[in-house]
């Protein structure tokens, strides 16, 4: 009888256990559903436009290729895209970059610009009567008055923002996986889809403790990051290269707003990510497949927090993007000191001692037999250069001035700092020249009693030529009568600010016209010239080349390429992996008859940094022997990227040809 009892109990508690065991599954299953559904992402009421043509690969030259791995690359980011948009928002709309009009970007809220469209106007250049370039002209591919928000990602910042002067110009091609020095309470980090960001402290660039004379403070040893990219182009080699936009006057308008910087080869405030007017600057390149679950949510709040601003073009516009600013001064200060020029010093002997011991590796490996590759080439017939002297760095860097102080390393530090508050940097490139007029009445520059006093000149018609040139010089109104004048002052004096990124001007902090906003009284469109005589090396042509025949001393004959390149800028010998610039390459290809004898010899480079990229400066010569017979033209392709100290440009290829006979 017990034993019945016992059976019959562990019969009742196993069904009872068997029903509490599929009651908890059923909560557990609810709960996972509940989850889920807490988890699912609430679409934002926002119509997205994505204009897609950028590929996940780096493409360094204008001309893309029409290969299948880049189409494919294109195809998939576009789709890529569309899918994680769509995620986030009601109405997402593809379309190619080529079929894009700006028209299209009226029925959306926000434009994703991620290709190269169609220019409304093609790039040209302003050329003197003997031929110089005097000012570059890039494509149009926005009118001014385009007013959409507008997202752009990596260098299409530049290319469509370079044309209208949207402060999102190209700095540096740069920018890898991870940012740094973002602004968290910044609204693309709060919402409305919820953040949460995994940061992490990492090393300090190695490239940012090149400009610590621009910081405030030291360069500390490490930042706090936070992974955008699963991938970059300094872990994965190919991997589209992001890019940043100069700092220097970024926020000096109402209009403007950093918001990130990130991992790149330049300044530890560089512009990762930024806002201008209607138009938000997302630097990093990777497309959804390749970034982070926490960068998505953030690019996808970028989308919502620019749509705010439809209708709110910029009103201070970058037409100048090496215009001079007063982190110009910071520079030229610490370019005149004995530090700086110890530390070139430096790093030019140690390149030197490491490139002779390299050049006797590469000739016994030559020795041998072995074949050597472009690095090892460049080395085979090295020789150090002198070491620059402390006067031959300031004749660089500080031209006139090295008349006026020599060497005197005090004087500078003088000039700069007593002169600070009177410099004028609005016209030219790189070019601060001190404000006599305005240093004689000891108001700074961007103090507004400056034109409060020029007013009061006016009025009482005391040097009144003077008072024309700084109301002319620092705004664009062109009124006439001292009356005309105190009225807009009045009006205007508590909105008043002063941008150097936008041309040295007091303008007004308002979207309402106003003739201090009308850029159209000083850059009025030049009439284009043409010449074919060669120009001269400057800011604005810092490479110019000529390709000749000369006699080897063998007898044979030799095609010369000669690239002079302006003081203070570079371009690239060799690049190491960890770099995103481009090597300088001459190709070369003979007519019929005629062959290449040997190797070319190529010109002795400097150290750059310590991945080991090494540049050329002042002039490159390359030299290829060649032997045979006949007549007929050699084409001579060089490729480069050039440099300063503050930004890369566009990598460029020329063609240059010679006669041969």
């Amino acid at each position: 009888m017990s034993a019945g009892v016992s059976y019959a109990g562990m019969a009742f508690n196993f069904e009872i256990m068997k029903n509490l065991f599929c009651l908890c599954i059923l909560l557990l299953i609810g709960s996972m559903q509940m989850s889920r559904a807490s988890d699912k992402i609430e679409k934002q009421p926002l119509k997205v436009l994505y204009v897609g043509g950028s590929a996940d690969i780096q493409v360094l030259n204008e001309t893309i290729s029409d290969s299948t791995a880049l189409r494919k690359s294109i195809a998939d980011r576009t789709a890529a895209f569309g899918e994680m948009l769509r995620q986030y928002f009601q109405t997402v709309k593809v379309v190619a970059a080529e079929d894009w009009t700006p028209e299209m970007s009226r029925a959306y809220d926000v434009t994703v610009m991620d290709g190269r469209p169609k220019a409304i106007k093609p790039a040209w250049q302003e050329k003197d009567a003997s031929g110089k370039v005097i000012a570059y002209h890039s494509a149009v591919y926005l009118p001014e008055s385009f007013d959409r928000p507008m997202v752009t990602i990596a260098e299409v910042g530049n290319t469509v923002g370079r044309g209208i002067g949207l402060k999102s110009d190209w700095y540096c091609l740069c920018l890898d996986a991870d940012a740094h020095h973002w602004r968290a309470e910044h609204p693309i980090f709060k919402g409305p889809f919820p953040v949460k960001m995994t940061v992490r402290m990492c090393p300090t660039p190695s490239d940012a403790f090149h400009y610590a004379y621009f910081m405030d403070e030291p360069v500390p040893d490490s930042v706090l990051m936070w992974k955008v990219q699963n991938k970059g182009y300094q872990t994965h080699e190919g991997f589209r290269v992001g890019m940043v936009a100069r700092p220097w006057g970024f926020e000096d308008s109402p209009d403007a707003e950093y918001i990130s910087s990130g991992v790149c080869a330049k300044t530890l405030d560089a512009v990762a990510i930024g806002r201008h007017g209607n138009f938000l600057h997302w630097g990093f390149a990777a497309s959804p497949a390749d970034m982070t679950e926490e960068a998505k949510t953030v690019f996808a709040n970028a989308i919502v927090y620019i749509s705010r601003f439809a209708g709110q073009k910029p009103f201070v516009r970058k037409y100048n993007d090496r215009i001079a600013t007063r982190e110009y001064v910071k520079e030229q200060l610490y370019l005149s000191t004995r530090e700086a020029w110890q530390e070139r010093v430096k790093s030019d002997e140690e390149f030197a001692a490491e490139g002779l011991k390299l050049k006797k590796v590469v000739q016994e490996k030559q020795r041998r037999g072995e074949k050597l590759n472009r690095r090892e080439e460049m080395f085979l017939n090295y020789e150090p250069q002198p070491p620059m002297s402390y006067a031959d760095m300031l004749k660089r860097y500080q031209g006139e001035l090295f008349d006026l102080f020599g060497e005197d390393e005090a004087a500078y530090a003088r000039y700069y700092r007593e002169n600070i508050d009177y410099f004028y940097g609005g016209e030219g490139m790189y070019v601060l020249s001190i404000d006599e007029d305005v240093k004689s009445l000891g108001i700074p520059y961007n103090d507004k009693r400056l034109l409060d006093t020029a007013i009061r000149l006016l009025e009482k018609g005391k040097e009144t030529e003077k008072a024309n040139r700084i109301l002319h010089r620092y705004t664009l109104c062109r009124f006439e009568a001292p009356q005309e004048w105190r009225t807009w002052y009045e009006k205007n004096k508590e909105r008043l600010f002063f941008t150097e990124s936008g041309g040295w001007l007091f303008m007004v902090n308002t979207r309402e016209p106003d003739p201090a906003n009308d850029y159209s009284a000083r850059y009025a469109q030049p009439v284009q010239e043409t010449s074919s005589r060669p120009a001269a090396t400057d800011d604005r042509n810092p490479v110019q080349m000529v390709a000749g025949l000369e006699k080897a001393a063998n007898g044979n004959r030799e095609i010369v390429v000669r690239l002079k390149i302006h003081p203070g800028y570079h371009i690239y010998a060799y690049v190491a992996e960890s770099d995103p610039f481009v090597t300088t390459q001459v190709e070369l290809q003979l007519p019929e008859g005629w062959t290449i004898v040997g190797k070319p010899k190529l010109p002795s480079a400097k150290s750059y940094n310590k991945q080991g990229t090494t540049v050329y400066e002042d002039e490159a010569i390359f030299r290829y022997e060649i032997s045979g017979s006949g007549q007929g033209e050699a084409k001579c392709t060089v490729s480069y990227q050039c440099c300063d100290a503050h930004i890369c440009f566009p990598p460029i290829e020329k063609e240059l040809k010679v006669m041969l006979k």
